[in-house]
């Protein structure tokens, strides 16, 4: 059943299906333009996942024909950009490390999803899109360079030669190019996008919130490290840090008396 979730945010529309919590970026009227106060409130909604133990995952999509069409400009770059530079950088460091020490996140890609509104999601744990979706890495259009990691996150998603033409070319490609390209993970009809992800999602809520984020942090560490003695450390720190946890003693107790784990969430 969908419920609303009673907060009070003006460029959010904030829902709860189950285990999930569903975000739709809310300006539809601007093609969901980002906004200063819309990365604070999706920050604020972020955390509210991370705090409420009732829920596991959350899917972030756009409202009417847009996932998010970029930076709104006269906001973000007009008003004031010489002094607010530091401050972005900082708030956008803040935003990639949220992402990845999160609950699992997944986008749903509706539309058009250009610059940040392509760049905000690339540390997502899964991308999924329609054939309506159409990403494009602006940057270089705009007189600027990628950000949000990007630089990072794009090679590691599509490979150093398809990110460069990406990038480089500022070009806009279709959702299904973008799951050929590595760019998105899966294509999804447009009508059954939102529930596609949101299925997604609740399979990763399923699992226990502690192993998840501690194979979400693995991921972010240990991605682009070639020193595999320093990867394997890290694994099983966590390794043993997991035999000890509740969470695995219950699922093999499961096992063991044939019936479903149930996972307490942190």
């Amino acid at each position: 059943m969908l419920e609303n979730w009673p907060l009070p945010y003006e460029t959010l529309l904030y829902e709860v299906r189950g285990e999930v919590a569903l975000v739709h970026l809310n300006r539809p009227d601007r093609l969901n333009a980002y906004t200063h106060q819309m990365r604070l409130e999706l920050t604020d909604a972020i955390e509210r996942l991370n705090g409420d133990p009732a829920l596991g995952a959350m899917v972030l999509t756009g409202a009417g024909r847009a996932f998010c069409a970029g930076a709104d400009v006269q906001d973000t770059f007009k008003a004031g950009m010489e002094n607010s530079a530091r401050q972005r950088d900082k708030s956008g460091k803040d935003f990639v490390n949220l992402v990845r020490r999160s609950k699992p996140l997944v986008a749903a890609v509706n539309g058009h999803a250009v610059g940040v509104g392509l760049t905000m999601i690339l540390g997502f744990d899964t991308i999924l899109c329609s054939e309506n979706a159409r990403f494009q890495c602006a940057f270089a259009k705009m007189g600027v360079v990628t950000e949000l990691a990007s630089s990072y996150y794009l090679v590691q998603r599509m490979g150093f030669g398809r990110a460069s033409d990406l990038a480089l070319t500022a070009r806009r490609i279709g959702g299904e190019e973008a799951v050929a390209l590595g760019l998105a993970d899966r294509l999804a009809a447009h009508d059954s996008l939102v529930d596609e992800a949101v299925e997604t999602a609740a399979m990763m809520a399923a699992n226990p919130d502690r192993q998840l984020r501690m194979m979400k942090d693995l991921f972010t560490r240990n991605g682009a490290d070639s020193d595999l003695d320093a990867v394997m450390e890290r694994e099983y720190a966590y390794l043993f840090e997991s035999y000890d946890s509740p969470e695995h003693k219950e699922a093999v107790n499961a096992f063991l008396e044939k019936r479903p784990a149930v996972f307490t969430r942190r």
